[in-house]
C-alpha cells in the first residue's frame, strides 16, 4: 500500500476503547500505534487493533471525514466497524 490519505479506527478489544485518526501513511501510522512509538491516548489505553479504515483521494477529504466520525455517537462508530468487520479482526495484516 503506497502513501495514501486514510481515516482509521483502532480498538483496545471488541467493544473496547476506540480511537479515530487520520494519516497519509496507514501502514506506518498503525505500526507506530502498535509499537507505542508516540506517547498518548492509544499507548495509555492499549489501543492497537486496526478495526476499520477508509482510503481517500486527498488529505482534505480524509480530515473532514475524521472530524465527522469523531463527533459521532459511540453506537454509530460500533455500527460502522461491525458493518465491514463483524468479527473485529485486526486488519493490520491485510494492509502490510
Amino acid at each position: 500500500m503506497q502513501k495514501q490519505p486514510a481515516v482509521y479506527i483502532l480498538a483496545s478489544k471488541k467493544n473496547g476503547t476506540l480511537y479515530t485518526g487520520v494519516t497519509s501513511n496507514l501502514i506506518k501510522r498503525i505500526w507506530e500505534h502498535k509499537k507505542n512509538v508516540v506517547e498518548g491516548f492509544t499507548q495509555r489505553y492499549g489501543i492497537h487493533q486496526l478495526v476499520w479504515f477508509e482510503l481517500h483521494d486527498n488529505m482534505e477529504s480524509a480530515i473532514i471525514r475524521e472530524k465527522r466520525i469523531k463527533k459521532w455517537k459511540r453506537k454509530w462508530k460500533l455500527e460502522l466497524i461491525e458493518k465491514e468487520n463483524p468479527d473485529w479482526r485486526d486488519l493490520y495484516e491485510s494492509i502490510t
